[in-house]
């Protein structure tokens, strides 16, 4: 199987925020901007294994500055890590006063997909190509949370029996 670079399956998406996103304090809805981590987190996912992908899971999800309506927000997308038949996204959020000019970082999350064959079964991805530094730290930071992930399953396990 054929590998693919980082950059193969990146995206930046950007959309603003309108009046039907917000709450009633103001903000957009935190629930907004997860759908659209989600989506943007999906296409790369599908782009890279070019089959059915779903969402494993989430990592930590904080919000650091808020959004309002008329704000502009960018989202960038791309693979850190790929494993036999799951891989990890991560998305960093922005957010554009566009009368200001002033961009914020909004958040940042790390969504894991499994690839799934026609009958619904985990299947093989293609590798992931570490091109840069960038490309390489990122991977490297993402076995390390996954480990993480693994070794919080076993204790919920053990807690559980």
């Amino acid at each position: 199987m054929k590998g693919k670079t980082v950059r193969e399956s990146a995206v930046v998406v950007s959309q603003m925020m309108t009046p039907q996103d917000v709450n009633l304090s103001g903000n957009v809805h935190g629930g907004v901007i997860m759908k659209l981590i989600d989506t943007v987190a999906a296409i790369v996912a599908a782009r890279h294994a070019r089959t059915n992908i779903v969402t494993a899971s989430i990592d930590r999800l904080d919000f650091l500055y808020p959004v309002f309506a008329g704000n502009l927000v960018t989202l960038k997308a791309s693979l850190n890590m790929v494993g036999n038949s799951s891989m990890e996204v991560g998305v960093r959020v922005e957010t554009e006063n566009p009368i200001t000019e002033e961009i914020r970082h909004t958040a940042s999350a790390y969504l894991t997909y499994v690839a799934l064959d026609k009958s619904g079964k985990p299947t093989k991805l293609p590798p992931l190509i570490l091109e840069t530094a960038t490309d390489k730290r990122r991977n490297k930071q993402a076995k390390a949370r996954r480990a993480l992930r693994l070794r919080e399953r076993q204790i919920e396990k053990k807690a559980a029996n």
